[in-house]
């Protein structure tokens, strides 16, 4: 882990706040910090002081059970936020951020983060636009879970991470492993296998064991009874 000069703001997006220019320009207590890929932004059980804005590269949320199961909860993308509940007084992180591809993550302290969210209502705006999001992706995740196959599930999953129905959704996806998609799903690897390969063999995405290509076609399997 190494620390790194700001780089130049993004364009703003499409609320036409720009997050990283707002947060640059601030004067808050914040830190630049960039992190190889598999390198971890804090661990499961570390003090929560701060929340995390991912400027560059992917993120990983994961969990890990008392028995030592781990569960992939969230794959985030730029512009994304996390560790946000230290501002609802979380005192210890209760899973582990890890960066699934070299990325550049602003660290800002709780304090600083809450005065930020009162001295701009555009910021504040967008922040909780971005946890209201987030909830309702929970709760969808959650009935995913209950009432969907696993290969459905594995459909929605490729589909969020490709951002499908977003204003600027990415076709190809980071290289991400086998393994992690089945503990994103709550599944077995090889049967992830099974239908990555189906997947392909119908066209609906394309791979050959590094990056994901994922066609808004693979929306018919989450569609389909």
């Amino acid at each position: 882990m190494k620390r790194k000069k700001p780089a130049a703001p993004a364009k703003p997006g499409p609320s036409g706040f720009d997050v990283e220019a707002y947060l640059e320009s601030a004067g808050a207590e914040s830190a630049l910090v960039q992190y190889r890929r598999g390198a971890v932004v804090y661990a499961q059980g570390d003090p929560a002081d701060d929340v995390c804005y991912l400027q560059k590269g992917a993120i990983t949320l994961s969990v890990l059970s008392r028995t030592g199961k781990e569960a992939v909860v969230a794959m985030l993308s730029p512009g994304d936020f996390f560790g946000e509940g230290a501002l609802a007084g979380q005192s210890v992180r209760i899973g582990t951020a890890r960066a699934s591809e070299a990325s550049i993550v602003r660290a800002i302290p709780t304090p600083a983060m809450a005065r930020l969210l009162h001295a701009e209502s555009a910021f504040s705006d967008r922040f909780i636009s971005y946890m209201l999001a987030r909830n309702m992706r929970i709760e969808a995740d959650l009935v995913d879970h209950l009432f969907n196959s696993s290969e459905k599930r594995l459909a929605r999953a490729l589909l969020l991470l490709a951002r499908y129905g977003q204003a600027q959704p990415q076709r190809s996806l980071p290289r991400i492993s086998q393994e992690t998609l089945a503990e994103m799903v709550g599944t077995t690897r090889s049967r992830v296998n099974f239908f990555m390969n189906k997947f392909r063999k119908l066209g609906l995405i394309e791979y050959n064991g590094g990056g994901i290509k994922v066609k808004s076609s693979l929306l018919s399997v989450v569609l389909h009874d």
